[in-house]
């Protein structure tokens, strides 16, 4: 007996709209992960936690989110991208409102262990849903868009809530992007539809979830794309978590100039970001993937050499953040085309989820690099870890076609799939 579908009509949006309203998805969703570096000296005088903790309250969310992006991905192919975005956004403004409780270290990690778990969920649901919704030769232009959220994040976000922080207490900033995250899941409720394409047509167990996830990960195409993914995270974690409080501690560098220098950073990341994922489009990815991690791990390692004083941080973080640029539209998009649609959310998950274990891996070690051997330590391991992505891409990840075709990540249950509406096969 075929299963009746009742589900709420939305009509098709302008892609414009789509972009803006996973836009403010990410801005909301990485700016309060990346708010967490230039207040943690702040965090830690306040509560009273050990310096050398600080970084696993950014360890806690990552592994988190590694967690429930594995968890949430099958359930994104099976249930469409939809549902998962309005979970994860309800999920974590619930999370970002409670940082007004935190009273200590636990506390603290509790909340932020929640976060993850929103986090989690939402994990790849932005660029899923590019790649569902969009042309392979426009999904660079609308990842490259979208994912200058987190750039806006830099500009307006972490400075304003680095300010609000300093002036109000260290909570503020969450409650500022509760209210961003908010917002997010009502233009998600009220105005986004799920994309019309085939979904995974199978329940979700856990059975068939590890078989599928070992059957993606033995296609060596995949692999090399979550190895990529897993030493973008690491290297990023390894540089950024702590480059503020070095510069405070060691440079000399206010909580205001901290602020202004996101701020760059972000106008880098909005100006390079978009061109790169257009020009993506029209020249290929992994050319522009490989030149941002050479260009990238030179700057890192030459970070402690190079800067000595607040001013020349500036311009030298203009750079580092253009090149982070270059690779995460073009690198995202190259991402949508190795499996169908409806093994692309797992995928996604996957990948993310091994990245988000790449930053938990980096942060702790970094705590620890940075208390023992300084600054100059994580920015080497950084270097190495960015390198190694640009060449793993080169070597080991395909480039589509103009049309996206490469589906290498196919199983024999592929061919079965439903599209929105229809119901799944007979039992």
């Amino acid at each position: 007996m075929r299963r009746c579908v009742l589900a709420v009509t939305i009509p098709r949006p302008h892609p414009l709209f789509v972009v803006f309203t996973l836009w403010l998805l990410v801005f909301s969703a990485s700016s309060q992960t990346m708010i967490i570096a230039p207040i943690l000296p702040l965090v830690g005088d306040s509560l009273g936690i050990r310096e050398a903790l600080l970084g696993t309250l950014v360890s806690a969310y990552s592994v988190m989110v590694g967690i429930f992006a594995v968890i949430s991905g099958p359930f994104s192919d099976r249930l469409g991208r939809r549902q998962i975005l309005l979970g994860g956004t309800g999920i974590m403004t619930l999370a970002l409102a409670l940082h007004g409780a935190v009273d200590g270290y636990v506390s603290f990690m509790a909340v932020r262990v929640l976060a993850g778990i929103g986090g989690g969920i939402l994990s790849g649901s932005a660029v899923s849903y590019v790649g569902d919704y969009f042309p392979y030769a426009r999904r660079g232009w609308a990842t490259g868009w979208i994912m200058s959220g987190s750039a806006a994040g830099q500009i307006v976000g972490i400075p304003l809530g680095v300010v609000l922080a300093g002036a109000l207490g260290f909570r503020t900033p969450f409650y500022l992007f509760a209210v961003t995250m908010a917002a997010t899941f009502v233009l998600v409720l009220l105005r986004l539809p799920q994309p019309d394409v085939k979904r995974n047509a199978y329940p979700v167990t856990l059975a068939r979830a590890t078989r599928d996830y070992v059957n993606m990960l033995r296609q060596p195409e995949i692999a090399a794309a979550a190895m990529a993914f897993f030493l973008m995270f690491l290297g990023v974690s390894f540089y950024v978590i702590y480059l503020p409080t070095w510069l405070e501690r060691e440079v000399g560098a206010t909580a205001n100039e901290i602020a202004l220098l996101f701020l760059v950073g972000g106008v880098a990341n909005v100006l390079v970001g978009p061109q790169a994922g257009r020009i993506s489009d029209q020249v290929g990815r992994k050319g522009i993937i490989v030149l941002s991690c050479i260009g990238l791990s030179i700057t890192m390692v030459l970070t402690t050499l190079i800067v000595d004083r607040p001013v020349v941080a500036y311009p030298y973080f203009f750079v580092i953040m253009a090149l982070v640029a270059m690779r995460i539209g073009p690198f995202s998009a190259l991402l949508t085309a190795l499996v169908p649609d409806h093994r692309r959310g797992s995928l996604m998950c996957l990948a993310i989820a091994l990245g988000q274990m790449g930053f938990a891996v980096g942060g702790t070690i970094a705590g620890f690099l940075y208390a023992t051997a300084g600054y100059g330590a994580t920015t080497i391991l950084a270097a190495v870890s960015v390198l190694g992505m640009g060449l793993t891409v080169w070597f080991l990840v395909p480039e589509p076609g103009p049309s996206g075709d490469v589906r290498t990540g196919s199983t024999p249950e592929d061919s079965f799939g439903v599209s929105e509406g229809s119901s799944s096969p007979p039992e």
